[in-house]
């Protein structure tokens, strides 16, 4: 999808797209308020937020299609409302099948316009988005070209041509984490999830460096290969190094990804129905590879090194059991309740490394935990667990711009003992009770007191159903607010 910054005539577009406030919805073109109030007449649209209203013009002798975009009431206006009003509109062009689509955005004082513009950049992109490559019989794809104006601005200034490349940015970067998560077991495994990411950094800028089997065993990272072990798909160590800001060499942000490219649940096995999905379960790991490629392409003046361990969760003769008691790269012994419990065991090796090896000094870790974070919060809401109220604000604040939504999860001592095993130092699954707290205060064991965020996405980094900024399948949550967080710090 082509999108650019274009001055608004009648003429130009297919589908032109007006954006309306509730309280103001007339238009200077007579024909046009014709439409508008046999539409209000009718209560067909009112401008209210989300009302879609769409009719056709003869325009010097050609059929044009108009969208009116309701934005509700113009002191409400959020960027948020922009993204999905916007999407909406686009998912209605690919239906009728255009080729032009002509963005006509709001004269407001309440956003800037180069918000405005990134933000619909950002809708339009992933609106068209779709994972449809192993159809045989798949459409041929609708090769959408929009255009962007702004009521009372002809030319684009030199901040909206930046914020239209910013807005493809995100949008690519949350669309390569969708693309890895809706790529099946047999396609993306830890050698080719490994190719991915030096794929990434090479058109992106960063440094990747893997690791092999021979190096995660030097490494002692018994936690990550106890999981690795069954497969026949050897485990891969990636790092991802990003240093804009070599000034502050010792402010390094460590993301680490949850990489289980497939868990059969092991010896814990699960049933059919579960783990039909399970090519998910390195959604952590798509996410930190699409945050890192908007990141380094931005060229934001942050340092941050990202790490994912990298594996398969099977069954063999070789593999971990409940009841075993395995090491860790940090030295703590861990009891294995729940062959099932996996990735946490994958993580904490991770963070150890990202810590001890990279030197990072805060920690977000994000993973497809818990199913008990769905219980809890449902498929719109990631659950956090985290040890520094000021860490979990910045989280907070970003989000709020990006519209992901995160939810702090008490922490209190007692959950912290529930981790603890009567064997050995810790156990890694102590039961259905607060499941999503207590996998992510297991981790939290290997932070070593650093700033710490764990992101559980176990709930949102996968739709079962599309929305209009959506389709079914991975979602790429939370690639935009890692990246909105870090690019706050680089200012």
């Amino acid at each position: 999808m082509k999108v650019s910054y274009r001055s608004f005539t009648c003429s130009q577009g297919d589908i032109k797209v007006i954006y309306l406030f509730e309280d103001n919805i007339n238009l200077p073109k007579e024909e046009l308020n014709k439409h508008i109030l046999l539409a209000q007449s009718r209560n067909l649209f009112n401008g209210k937020k989300g009302d879609l209203y769409t009719f056709t013009l003869d325009v010097n002798e050609t059929i044009q299609t108009i969208i009116l975009l309701g934005l509700g009431k113009e002191e409400d206006l959020t960027v948020d409302t922009i993204r999905k009003v916007t999407a909406k509109a686009i998912r209605k062009a690919n239906e009728l099948k255009v080729s032009t689509v002509f963005l006509r955005l709001p004269k407001t004082e309440v956003l800037q316009i180069e918000e405005m513009v990134k933000n619909a950049t950002i809708a339009a992109q992933l609106a068209g988005y779709k994972f449809d490559r192993y159809k045989t019989n798949s459409k041929e794809e609708n090769d959408l070209t929009v255009s962007i104006a702004r009521c009372g601005l002809k030319e684009a200034t030199p901040e909206i041509v930046s914020a239209i490349e910013e807005g493809n940015e995100v949008a690519k970067g949350i669309i390569l984490a969708r693309d890895l998560v809706n790529e099946p077991a047999n396609v993306l495994y830890p050698e080719t999830l490994a190719e991915e990411a030096v794929k990434a950094g090479k058109q992106n800028g960063f440094e990747v460096e893997v690791h092999g089997v021979e190096k995660i065993k030097e490494l002692k990272m018994e936690a990550f290969y106890s999981v690795a072990k069954a497969s026949e798909k050897e485990p891969k160590l990636i790092v991802m190094r990003y240093f804009g800001n070599p000034e502050q060499k010792g402010e390094i942000l460590g993301l680490v990804g949850k990489g289980l490219t497939y868990d059969s649940g092991g010896y814990s096995i699960k049933p059919t129905s579960g783990m039909v999905d399970m090519k998910s379960d390195m959604g952590g790991a798509a996410s930190v590879i699409g945050a890192m490629s908007i990141i380094s392409n931005r060229q934001l003046k942050v340092n941050v090194v990202a790490v994912v361990a990298a594996c398969e969760n099977m069954i063999s003769g070789g593999a971990y059991k409940p009841g075993d008691i395995i090491g860790s790269m940090a030295g703590k012994t861990i009891e294995i309740r729940n062959t099932d419990a996996e990735g946490r065991l994958t993580l904490v090796d991770a963070v150890n490394y990202v810590i001890e090896k990279e030197n990072a000094n805060e920690v977000i870790d994000l993973a497809t935990l818990t199913g008990a974070a769905l219980v809890a919060l449902g498929d719109t809401t990631t659950a956090v667990v985290t040890n520094n109220d000021r860490f979990y604000g910045e989280l907070k604040e970003a989000s709020t711009y990006t519209g992901e939504k995160f939810w702090q999860l008490p922490s209190f001592e007692e959950y912290s003992e529930l981790v603890k095993s009567e064997i050995a130092d810790l156990n890694n699954s102590p039961g259905r009770n607060a499941g999503t707290i207590t996998a992510g205060l297991f981790i939290g064991e290997f932070v070593q007191n650093k700033p710490w965020l764990h992101l559980d996405i176990a709930g949102t980094a996968w739709a079962d159903k599309k929305t209009d900024l959506t389709v079914k399948g991975g979602t790429g949550a939370p690639v935009h607010t890692l990246y909105e967080l870090v690019k706050r710090r680089s200012k």
